[in-house]
């Protein structure tokens, strides 16, 4: 099964394809923002935050797939496995009370950018993540947050 219309505009250059190649000269993600990659997954702290949710991570598959109506099992559940690594690394070093998860697919479910990524975010008691909207991040900011999540998996996998 896979979905039968892209929806990407023509021209398209997908920037999650782009994270695994070399820094870009702007404020988008980084090497150095990257927490976990293995053969098939990315993880990474997301450049655009939420106020009162910062550090969150995108995990992406490392081959180009737009949506979930494309992704191959194999690729999901390497997906999960960095996901729920992900969540245990921001419960223990970023104190977070809880942990969603978001998804997005095709222009009436919210997908803005054309590669399949799962978002993890920290919560907290009271955080208004769906009341707030997100803005661009500081790289040296988001470095922050990638070096506490990278050293915490790096010692518990």
């Amino acid at each position: 099964m896979t979905a039968s219309f892209s929806h990407k505009p023509e021209g398209y250059e997908c920037p999650f394809c782009r994270v695994s190649g070399i820094d870009r000269p702007n404020q988008g993600t980084k090497q150095r923002d990257i927490i976990y990659q293995n053969e098939k997954v990315t993880a990474f702290i997301a450049s655009k935050w939420w106020p009162n949710n910062k550090g969150h991570v995108l995990v992406v598959p490392n081959q180009h797939f737009e949506n979930i109506f494309e992704l191959p099992a194999d690729y999901a559940v390497e997906i999960h496995r960095a996901a729920q690594l992900t969540a245990f690394a921001m419960k223990s070093t970023y104190g977070c009370d809880g942990i969603s998860t978001r998804q997005h697919n095709e222009p009436a479910g919210n997908q803005d950018v054309w590669h399949y990524h799962l978002h993890v975010y920290p919560r907290y008691v009271n955080d208004q993540l769906y009341l707030t909207k997100g803005s661009q991040s500081d790289p040296d900011e988001r470095s922050f947050y990638a070096d506490k999540l990278r050293s915490w998996i790096k010692e518990n996998i």
